[in-house]
């Protein structure tokens, strides 16, 4: 493996009661955070290959571990998003690196298709920094009930020299949905749209 990680965190998050209301079956969102070494902390390199390759070794990664997590088969991940957090050492284009070019293909893989785009977040920050990762249905951007977020944080990262690299899928949309729009049972997932 290309990333030096220093640590994994994975949490779901369940919501049983909203508003009052039981949410049966209830909604789940897992998260999966990869706290890595950033080989182009420091100083500007133009060329940013090892961080696309270590972005398609996590991407793979982070959203078997989400999967796993939540005890699904990967066709009944729902929604899925994801985020980086670079140190000070480094710069937003690190992000967009792992991010961008590669990371989706083993992510959709992980979850069983996805033809939708992943929604993704970046900023830089220190220890501590939080970041909401967007999330939006895996096959159907147009899917309402799916459109929401989940923050991720790690309290001592990242270090200066750090990405914190993060993806959520979730096996449902938000609790009590009920703004309109395409419904999942009408998903054709050809375009990433509709």
């Amino acid at each position: 493996m290309l990333a030096k990680i220093r640590k994994l965190i994975v949490e779901v998050e369940e919501t049983r009661i909203e508003m009052g209301r039981p949410i049966d079956p209830p909604t789940r969102r897992a998260l999966a955070m990869a706290v890595i070494e950033n080989p182009y902390a420091g100083g500007y390199a133009e060329n940013l290959d090892e961080l696309i390759a270590i972005g398609e070794e996590l991407g793979a990664l982070l959203g078997e571990r989400c999967v796993l997590a939540l005890g699904i088969a990967p066709d009944d991940a729902q929604s899925y998003g994801k985020a980086a957090i670079v140190g000070e050492a480094g710069e937003l284009e690190h992000a967009a690196a792992i991010l961008h070019p590669k990371l989706g293909a083993p992510l959709r893989k992980a979850v069983g298709k996805g033809a939708a785009l992943v929604p993704s977040a970046k900023k830089r920050g220190g220890l501590g920094t939080a970041i909401d990762v967007p999330l939006g249905h895996k096959d159907a951007a147009f899917v309402r009930s799916h459109f929401d977020a989940m923050e991720a944080r790690v309290a001592d990262a990242p270090r200066g020299n750090e990405i914190v690299v993060a993806v959520v899928v979730t096996d449902s949309g938000r609790p009590l949905a009920r703004i309109g729009g395409l419904q999942v049972a009408d998903i054709k997932g050809e375009d990433g749209l509709r």
